[in-house]
């Protein structure tokens, strides 16, 4: 099942159509989608036996919004791959490194972003969204705690990121737009392997991040299973499950966005995300 978000209302889409969630549920199901997150089973059983005919509104992609509109949690993972961990300086952690991209930050996936001062960086990333009160999940069961993947960017601007010692991240990853999700919220079984998935991230055309999400430290069951070790999980949280190598602060010269700027990130049998980016702000 795919699940989109338009005009804040939740859709389920099959290819180019999509059926309103509310309409064709004759009003049993709710419309908005952190309702429906809170409702996952039973979503997913009614979409299962929806007919074609109910797929009756034309999918505009740039009229999506977020799938996940107001998690309660983002969490967020550093140096998940071995080569960004390379690149930034570090050796690969031993234990997943965990901050949080405060919720108000997460918008949707066709956006523009205004660029705060200093110094913004881009971190294509797989996001997991969880569909399930969870709490001390084991790793072979994380899986069924997971009601989709999306694709996320974790832009950073990283003067504030930085700042400080020990440095706090989780500031300089929460400026408005800096959390842009989407298109849409994809079922696991939708994959032939949901642990492999390439992930691609473009700057006005060129690749600058490519890799496949097996080459990931901690794959989504293990991160959900530690967070839920510590932390209980809801419904519509969001964890980023970290970025691969090819971050513009780690480039030679370093490459920052900047006004007009295009940022495409994608992920295979999720579609992608699209930003640009205005001037920056006195």
């Amino acid at each position: 099942m795919r699940l989109g978000v338009i005009d804040e209302r939740a859709v389920v889409i099959r290819g180019d159509r999509a059926a309103d969630v509310r309409w064709a549920s004759k009003g049993r199901l709710p419309v908005d989608p952190m309702l429906l997150l809170a409702a996952w089973p039973r979503l997913r059983e009614w979409a299962a036996g929806l007919p074609d005919e109910a797929y009756d509104i034309p999918v505009d992609p740039t009229a999506l919004g977020a799938p996940v509109p107001r998690p309660r949690q983002v969490f967020a993972i550093a140096l998940n791959y071995s080569p960004h961990a390379a690149e930034a300086g570090f050796t690969p952690p031993d234990e997943p490194l965990v901050f949080t991209k405060f919720p108000a930050c997460v918008t949707g996936p066709h956006t523009t972003v205004a660029l705060p001062p200093g110094k913004v960086d881009w971190e294509v990333e797989l996001v997991a969204v969880i569909g399930q009160d969870t709490y001390r999940v084991s790793e072979d069961r994380a899986w069924e705690a997971v009601a989709g993947l999306t694709v996320g960017q974790d832009l950073s601007e990283r003067v504030t990121q930085l700042r400080g010692k020990p440095a706090q991240f989780s500031l300089g990853k929460s400026f408005p737009g800096f959390g842009p999700t989407g298109p849409v919220l994809v079922t696991p079984d939708e994959f032939d392997d949901p642990d492999d998935l390439e992930i691609t991230g473009l700057l006005n055309g060129e690749a600058v991040q490519h890799d496949r999400t097996k080459s990931m430290i901690f794959p989504v069951p293990e991160l959900v299973a530690r967070l839920s070790s510590v932390v209980p999980l809801f419904p519509g949280d969001l964890v980023f499950t970290g970025t691969p190598a090819g971050v513009g602060n780690r480039m030679n010269p370093p490459r920052y966005l900047t006004a007009d700027d295009e940022l495409v990130s994608r992920i295979e049998g999720i579609g992608e995300i699209r930003q640009r980016f205005t001037a920056v702000h006195p």
